[in-house]
C-alpha cells in the first residue's frame, strides 16, 4: 500500500509499505476521505507543537471496514469516522472523564501516524458509529467536534455576544454551534472571502475585517457597548490572541481553541479588572462527536459547503503547498481515495 510521510518541514515523499493485518481489538479501515486542516498545515510548515518528523499527517478521516476483530458492534463494508485522541484511561484527566486532554494522549497524525494512507490499523474502541452520513460528512465530523467542544467549555447562552477569531474550518466549526445556542455571533478575520462566506452561507450578520475597520469601535457598537461576553480563537497566531484580550466584556470568558508555540502575553491589570475567566479547549470527547452527527443528520448543519477544494491522494504532495495561498480561497480541502 501506499502513504504519504512528512519527513521534515516542507518535504512529503510517498512511501510503499506492507498493508496492516488485523489483530485483537483492531479494526483495518480502507481510508476514502482526509480533511485537511490547520493541524496538518502547521505540521508541514513546521509551526505544530508537540511534533516530531517523521510523520503521517490526517486525522479528519472517513473510510471502510474491510478487516475486524471478532466480537465488535462494527461490521466488514461499514463506513465509519474514528475519535483520533488515543489516551490512556489512567490518568488524572480521563478519571475526570476527559480523555480529550490525557496526560499520555496520542493524538493520530500528530503523536503517531495518522491517515494519509490506503489503510489504517484502529483500535475498535475509537470508532464511531456512521449515522446515514456521506464520506465527506463523516470526515467533517472530527473539526466540527473540537468547535462544539470550545462552545460547551465557554457554556454559551443565548444572551452572549460571542466573538470568534478566525473563520477557517475550526472557526466554521464554533460559528456553527454558537448560533446553535442562539447567542449573537461575531466573526473577525483578516480575509473577506471567509468573512463573505459566513455572511453568504452561514447567514452571520456581524463579521470585521481588522485590516479595514477600527475593532473596538465596531464591536462596541454590535454589543451597546459591552463588548463580547465570550471570545474564542480560533486562529492560533499569537498576535490575534494577544489582542483579543482587549474584545473581552467584563466578566467575560476567553477560550482558546487554536493553539501556537510562543507564549502568550496579557496586561494583568486589565484582565483582572474585568474578573475574566481563560480557558482552553483541547479536542473533542465522545459526546461531542455524537452531537455532531445528530445535527447533521437532522440538517441542523450542512457541512459539505465548506469543502471548496477537493485533492486525489496520488497529488497531494505536488498540491499542499497551494493550500496555503489565501488566494487560492480554500476553506476546507479533502483528499479523495477513491
Amino acid at each position: 500500500m501506499k502513504q504519504l510521510v512528512c519527513k521534515t518541514p516542507k518535504v512529503f515523499e510517498y512511501e510503499s509499505v506492507i498493508k496492516p493485518t488485523v489483530s485483537t481489538g483492531r479494526a483495518i479501515i480502507k481510508v476514502k476521505r482526509i480533511g485537511i486542516c490547520g493541524t496538518d498545515i502547521h505540521a508541514f510548515d513546521g509551526t505544530q507543537p508537540y511534533f516530531n518528523y517523521p510523520r503521517i499527517l490526517g486525522h479528519e478521516l472517513a473510510g471502510e471496514i474491510i478487516e475486524i476483530a471478532p466480537q465488535s458492534d462494527f461490521f466488514i463494508g461499514e463506513n465509519v469516522t474514528i475519535i483520533p485522541y488515543f489516551s490512556c484511561g489512567k490518568c488524572v484527566a480521563c478519571r475526570q472523564n476527559k480523555p480529550n486532554c490525557c496526560v499520555d494522549i496520542k493524538v493520530f497524525g500528530v503523536h503517531i501516524d495518522g491517515g494519509m494512507s490506503e489503510f489504517i490499523s484502529v483500535p475498535i474502541e475509537y470508532l464511531i458509529k456512521n449515522k446515514n452520513l456521506t464520506l465527506e460528512e463523516l470526515a467533517l465530523v472530527e473539526p466540527l467536534a473540537i468547535g462544539l467542544h470550545g462552545i460547551r467549555r465557554a457554556e454559551v447562552t443565548k444572551n452572549d455576544f460571542v466573538l470568534v477569531v478566525g473563520a477557517g474550518p475550526i472557526g466554521l466549526g464554533v460559528i456553527e454551534f454558537a448560533k446553535i445556542t442562539g447567542a449573537t455571533v461575531i466573526v473577525l478575520d483578516v480575509n473577506d472571502d471567509r468573512l463573505s462566506f459566513c455572511k453568504n452561507k452561514l447567514g452571520i450578520s456581524h463579521v470585521i475585517n481588522p485590516k479595514s475597520e477600527d475593532v473596538l469601535t465596531k464591536l462596541a457598537q454590535i454589543t451597546n457597548g459591552d463588548m463580547a461576553n465570550v471570545v474564542i480563537d480560533a486562529t492560533g497566531n499569537l498576535n490575534a490572541i494577544n489582542q483579543s484580550f482587549k474584545y473581552l466584556a467584563h466578566g467575560g470568558r476567553y477560550v482558546l481553541v487554536g493553539l501556537q508555540k510562543g507564549e502568550i502575553t496579557i496586561n494583568h491589570p486589565e484582565f483582572h479588572k474585568r474578573e475574566a475567566t481563560l480557558m482552553s479547549s483541547r479536542n473533542a470527547t465522545r459526546s461531542d462527536f455524537e452531537y455532531v452527527m445528530q445535527c447533521i443528520e437532522n440538517k441542523t448543519i450542512n457541512p459539505n459547503h465548506y469543502i471548496t477544494h477537493q485533492l486525489n491522494f496520488e497529488k497531494v504532495k505536488d498540491e499542499f503547498e497551494e493550500l496555503f495561498n489565501p488566494s487560492n480561497g480554500v476553506i476546507k480541502a479533502m483528499i479523495f481515495l477513491d
